[in-house]
């Protein structure tokens, strides 16, 4: 059997990283659009209508554009939204099939579903089992620290790295509205405000989560070996996220941020002292942290094997 997919929004880098790991497969076909009525609505609801699943891969305003016009149409089908418009809105579902039990049912049932950011998949990965398995209370005062490759900020950062000689790290969203900032609360379960603080650096892509922990703040005294044991219970059986041993993974005390880069899992490891613990999140901002993760979802919502077409 051969799905149907429509791409609305395939020029960008998320659209295009799609279209990369769709190259072998047999049992997809896309609904094409002609590059001029590429941005006619009537043409894009008339793909829509034709697809077993549109994957929108648009700025946000533009994703709610066209989903209200689906809607008021009536005959769009399943969607998977890869902005930040509906990732906390009523009746999507959100795209991150390890979140909890019973997640990855909902999105193959679902006729909307909000892909995460790639900031915030790192984020919740980590928060919410924190406080799920009673480590920390929901109180917690949690701060993220994540350090990424340019192409996180779409094509004009690409051009701006292209066409600059910006080689330093550079922080951004230092006054604490960064987009990604609501989801990561609310999808954590978090009830503490979070501190975050994001860095661009000159690489393509790749990207390094990571969530520093008070051991006196805890509910229950864990160091790092005892949460990467509760971590692996907790992702056990999970094919695109796995836990690393303390001290397994110590690139005489360096962590790269790009070791992820063409991948689409994702890694947890654990640091520290049971005072002062570090967990981090490492894995590829376009594969687990977007295109990756839209074709894990895709495959879901289709019945298909979630890793099918995901190296």
């Amino acid at each position: 059997m051969s799905y149907k997919i429509f791409i609305d929004g395939q020029e960008g880098t998320t659209g295009l990283q799609i279209f990369e790991r769709f190259a072998k497969r047999k049992d997809l076909s896309l609904v094409e659009i002609g590059p001029d009525v590429r941005k006619s609505a009537d043409a894009r609801l008339a793909c829509m209508s034709g697809a077993d699943v549109t994957i929108l891969c648009l700025p946000d305003e533009a994703s709610r554009e066209i989903v209200a016009a689906a809607d008021r149409a009536g005959t769009a089908g399943r969607i998977i939204d890869a902005s930040t418009a509906f990732r906390t809105a009523a009746g999507w579902v959100y795209g991150l099939p390890e979140l909890e039990r019973g997640q990855r049912e909902r999105i193959a049932a679902a006729e909307r579903v909000a892909l995460p950011g790639c900031h915030a998949t790192g984020f919740v990965l980590i928060a919410k089992p924190l406080i799920a398995m009673g480590v920390v209370d929901a109180d917690y005062p949690f701060s993220c620290h994540s350090v990424t490759g340019y192409s996180g900020g779409g094509k004009k950062m690409i051009a701006d790295y292209a066409a600059h000689d910006l080689h330093m790290p550079r922080q951004y969203g230092i006054g604490q509205r960064h987009k990604h900032l609501p989801e990561m609360q609310a999808l954590s379960g978090a009830r503490a405000s979070v501190v975050f603080t994001p860095i661009v650096a000159d690489y393509y892509s790749g990207l390094l989560v990571t969530v520093p922990l008070h051991g006196a703040l805890f509910r229950k005294k864990a160091g790092p070996q005892a949460l990467y044991e509760m971590f692996s219970d907790y992702y056990r059986d999970q094919a695109l996220v796995r836990t690393v041993p303390p001290g397994a993974e110590s690139e005489d005390g360096f962590l790269r941020a790009d070791s992820f880069a063409g991948r689409n899992d994702l890694e947890l490891l654990f640091y520290g002292q049971e005072d002062r613990l570090v967990i981090a999140a490492r894995f590829d901002n376009l594969g687990k942290g977007a295109s990756g993760a839209a074709v894990q979802c895709m495959n879901l919502m289709l019945g298909l094997p979630e890793t099918t077409g995901l190296s």
